[in-house]
């Protein structure tokens, strides 16, 4: 008989909320691991800016190499008030997302029960932004001269390859067909000379007639018009790194909080591992006092599950996380009284009553 399937996921909790929400995620999952089959051995690394300011580096000179022989990595967040955000999110999460070629980050966006969209009327909402997540607008290249004088300038680059749209446009088209089949793809080429015109051609170019897929191009300020005056028609949206990103946060805002976003930072051929995280900050205005939510990070776990195989685990999680939220359970940024804690065993409560029934013990 073999064993349970065992997976090795590296967790850095990092910087405020990051390190109350993260403790919430494992719980949850270390709750149904054994009725479903599977273990995790969580490897904790005590990085982010904490780190930085004993050491100067956000991470051990040696951490990528620590983190390639695992399966998966799980992110708190990253960021603290006293230290640039340059120095911390490219010294941690960029490097990252790049050396492991992470280039699809994938964030799904839905009205969760008890949230309450700022849109009147809106009750539903279903997407997912597919942002590139290695080149574009976030190029390393350019730089500054003449620094401190009348005449400072500052250059930065963008940089746009045939391979990295392809593969981020590629699999766009497939999640878009295993949806409803329609793709928005953001542009900006009636502005933007060089670097849009060439990424309308490539996606294009990736929409396969045998798809059943319908492409849209739409310019980036009338996307982000739509986004909040006709979300519903939205269901699979593809974007460079700068707009994906902003894009995002506005749809999560629009389906009530940007609090219970969740993302994936993924390398589809599993040549390295991929990284989830919520997409909130560290918030350190509410850090230390127990009210953090945690399900921007649960759901983010429950990602992480869908790509490790686990496709059951990831199903029962997203289920445990509505229906707490359904009834009633909820921390003050949705307009309940929850502690972080409290959010976290009644999720994990839901999911244990779904276990005794779909596996058949808890």
């Amino acid at each position: 008989m073999s064993g349970p399937r065992a997976y090795t996921v590296d967790v850095i909790a990092g910087d405020g909320i990051g390190q109350e929400v993260m403790p919430a995620a494992i719980t949850c999952i270390d709750a149904i691991a054994p009725a479903l089959g599977f273990t995790v051995t969580w490897r904790d690394r005590q990085w982010g800016s904490d780190h930085y300011r004993a050491n100067g580096r956000m991470m051990p000179v040696d951490g990528l190499d620590q983190l390639a022989t695992g399966d998966g990595i799980l992110l708190g967040a990253v960021g603290a008030p006293d230290i640039p955000d340059d120095v911390t999110l490219w010294g941690l999460l960029i490097p990252i997302r790049r050396e492991f070629q992470q280039y699809v980050n994938l964030r799904p966006i839905r009205i969760l029960p008890g949230v309450i969209s700022p849109i009147a009327g809106l009750d539903e909402l279903d997407l997912v932004v597919v942002r590139e997540n290695v080149e574009g607008e976030y190029s390393e290249i350019g730089g500054r001269v003449y620094r401190g004088r009348p005449e400072e300038t500052a250059i930065q680059e963008a940089v746009f390859s045939r391979t990295g749209i392809e593969r981020v446009a590629t699999y766009a088209v497939d999640l878009a067909s295993r949806r409803q089949g329609r793709l928005v793809s953001a542009t900006k080429s009636n502005g933007i000379i060089h670097t849009m015109p060439f990424w309308d051609e490539v996606v294009r170019e990736c929409v396969d007639a045998s798809s059943g897929v319908t492409l849209e191009s739409v310019l980036i300020d009338a996307l982000a018009a739509r986004v909040v005056l006709k979300p519903r028609t939205l269901d699979v949206i593809v974007a460079s790194n700068l707009f994906g990103d902003i894009l995002s946060d506005l749809a999560a805002a629009v389906a009530g909080s940007i609090g219970v976003a969740p993302s994936a930072n993924l390398n589809p051929p599993r040549q390295y591992p991929s990284m989830f995280e919520p997409v909130h900050g560290s918030a350190p205005d509410i850090a230390g006092r127990g009210i953090a939510n945690p399900v921007g990070q649960i759901w983010a776990s429950a990602m992480m599950l869908e790509h490790l195989g686990e496709p059951l685990g990831a199903q029962i999680l997203v289920d445990g996380i509505e229906s707490a939220l359904a009834e009633g359970v909820r921390t003050a940024d949705l307009g309940g009284t929850a502690t972080t804690t409290e959010v976290a065993d009644a999720i994990t409560r839901h999911c244990l009553d779904a276990l005794a029934t779909t596996v058949g013990r808890a």
